[in-house]
């Protein structure tokens, strides 16, 4: 039988310990963004790592740098790890069904942030993104507004990021749509090329639509990076200005050079929003709960007076 004085020795041990309340334990999260060199992407996996580790979580964050092989071996490497949870911005939305199915197999729950995965046969449990379709109509809302007297224009893609197509798709059915009442003013798509997502590929596009299209009227980019890439060519071939480029995300940088005026508006996104939203997804789910398959997050159409009153864009 313990004595009185230790009783209370071993009371007042555990009543007078400063240590926080352990939240270690919980086990390990995983996050695969796209690329590093996308402050977007960057916004996603800091808010997701932040939220993780407030909640107890060791979080693995890694970039695929665009290369899909280097994506499915960090998904294998994730596995190999034993993680409670995989999260994912694809840097190929259907290349990644096959590194997505060896988590299914596994066990290891799959969700993906911005970038969904257009393979039918892996499976995700749910899909956090902006609404890219509804954006892409936002980004052809501001390029009719640009040209109210109509004009060429054409579109940097990316094609192999299932976000981009979905914003190419919104974009060109309300062309079409505008087309149809407003045919004296009607805005012809000219042309279509890829631009990699990136400012050097964005800037070299540019230059050959300037040099192919001598009157292109706009110029609607699929992101901030390549949208500024095309700037930079059009400022060369003094252009800027002259041809109204619509770009999408509302990175600081693609703000300030809608206060510049060299971008006249971007639908902008919440990558903020897109990784608390997702951390709280896994969360759910880990804990047993139910969370829908799809959580689409509204951008908003951002403009140059929107860019004035904006702390960021100066």
């Amino acid at each position: 039988m313990l004595r009185f004085s230790s009783l209370v020795a071993l009371a007042l041990l555990a009543g007078c310990s400063s240590a926080p309340p352990q939240k270690a334990g919980k086990g390990t999260l995983a996050i695969s963004i796209q690329t590093a060199q996308n402050p977007f992407f960057n916004t996603i996996a800091d808010t997701f790592k932040a939220e993780g580790e407030k909640a107890g979580y060791k979080v693995i964050v890694v970039s695929g740098d665009n290369d899909a092989a280097k994506q499915n071996n960090q998904i294998k490497d994730f596995l190999v790890q034993k993680v409670q949870a995989i999260v994912l911005c694809p840097c190929d939305s259907r290349a990644v069904g096959a590194a997505i199915r060896e988590a299914n197999a596994a066990g290891v729950p799959v969700f993906t942030a911005d970038l969904a995965c257009l393979d039918p046969t892996a499976k995700v449990v749910t899909h956090i993104a902006t609404d890219n379709y509804s954006g892409g109509k936002e980004a052809a809302v501001a390029m009719i507004e640009a040209l109210p007297r109509g004009g060429k224009v054409a579109i940097l893609d990316f094609q192999e990021a299932e976000s981009c197509i979905q914003r190419v798709k919104g974009f060109k059915e309300t062309i079409a749509e505008h087309n149809k009442k407003n045919d004296k003013n009607a805005i012809v798509i000219v042309a279509e090329l890829p631009c990699g997502g990136n400012r050097e590929t964005g800037f070299n596009v540019a230059q050959t639509l300037v040099a192919g299209h001598p009157d292109l009227a706009g110029l609607f980019a699929i992101n901030d990076p390549s949208a500024l890439g095309a700037c930079s060519a059009l400022d060369l071939a003094k252009k800027s200005g002259q041809v109204k480029v619509i770009g999408f995300d509302g990175q600081p940088e693609g703000k300030k050079a809608i206060r510049k005026g060299t971008i006249y508006a971007d639908p902008i996104q919440y990558p903020d929003k897109i990784a608390r939203t997702t951390f709280a997804s896994v969360q759910k789910y880990l804990a047993g709960e139910k969370t829908p398959a799809e959580i689409l997050i509204p951008t908003g159409l951002y403009r140059k007076a929107d860019a004035e009153n904006d702390p960021e864009a100066r």
